[in-house]
């Protein structure tokens, strides 16, 4: 059995850059509405009584669609979080914090970034994210009804 060695010549590298508008639909778009008002919204179902949140359209438990919009409260847990040291592109330079945080008044939690963390000692700020410790939301002082309008804050 022959076999065939590839060699560096054999390789093209190359890179696509596409840019494309998407529907965001009725669920997503009723919550990207709402961060222009400074509201986080949910969706919960009657079925199962579970609200969710980013919302969806349909209730994970039950198989029913959510039928109902809650507001979420600007305060709640981090469930978990992490700090990134690698650096991506379109993302703030690391370290960085992101953290899922479930806000009161809903069964599931939504990541986003942590700001206002001191980072020199990145220990010490891992220290501070663990599971339970409380932070509020914050949002920037336009928002454009975008999921970075706000971010959480110990």
């Amino acid at each position: 059995m022959a076999t065939e060695k590839t060699q560096a010549s054999d390789v093209i590298s190359g890179e696509w850059n596409v840019r494309y508008n998407y529907s965001v639909g009725k669920v997503a778009g009723t919550f990207f509405d709402a961060l222009k008002e400074r509201k986080i919204l949910a969706t919960k179902s009657s079925k199962s009584g579970i609200s969710y949140l980013p919302p969806r359209a349909y209730c994970e438990r039950s198989f029913e669609p959510c039928d109902e919009w809650v507001e979420a409260g600007h305060e709640g847990v981090i469930e978990a979080a992490t700090i990134v040291s690698a650096a991506f592109e379109h993302l703030p330079p690391p370290p960085y914090a992101i953290a899922y945080v479930r806000l009161d008044g809903i069964d599931t939690a939504m990541i986003n970034f942590v700001r206002n963390l001191d980072m020199s000692d990145v220990g010490a700020a891992m220290e501070k994210l663990k599971p339970g410790t409380r932070v509020r939301v914050e949002f920037i002082d336009d928002p454009k009804g975008e999921v970075t309008d706000f971010h959480y804050v110990l």
